[in-house]
């Protein structure tokens, strides 16, 4: 097996990419409508993170969350405040599971939480 690739739910492309492109920095891999008109399909990426977009009714339910494991969070979270993205300030928390994590909510209620283990 593989690394899983996620699907979140999007419901409109101009907000998932000032969100997912613009604020965090992942980058559009490729876009797929079936026809003029349709709902779209897309892959973004981050390094060795991928994730699928989908404003496809049934591709997945608005309001999941999935975890990211990164190196250097707090690095991260700097550059994420810096950026002032006017819908979200994410803190940087510590868990009583020995993580530290910045948790961000997008345009379309899923959550993705980013992680690092205390001891990395």
């Amino acid at each position: 097996m593989y690394e899983p690739i996620p699907i979140l739910r999007i419901f409109d492309e101009k907000k998932a990419l000032e969100f997912y492109v613009d604020f965090l920095e992942f980058k559009v891999d490729w876009k797929h409508n079936f026809e003029e008109n349709t709902p779209l399909y897309m892959q973004i990426s981050s390094g060795k993170c991928i994730i699928h977009l989908s404003e496809h009714y049934g591709d997945a339910a608005p309001g999941s969350s999935i975890r990211i494991a990164v190196n250097n969070i707090k690095t991260l979270h700097e550059k994420l405040l810096s950026k002032n993205y006017k819908y979200t300030r994410p803190g940087l928390e510590e868990t009583p599971w020995n993580t530290l994590e910045i948790t961000v909510g997008d345009p379309f209620y899923n959550r993705i939480i980013f992680y690092q283990n205390k001891f990395e």
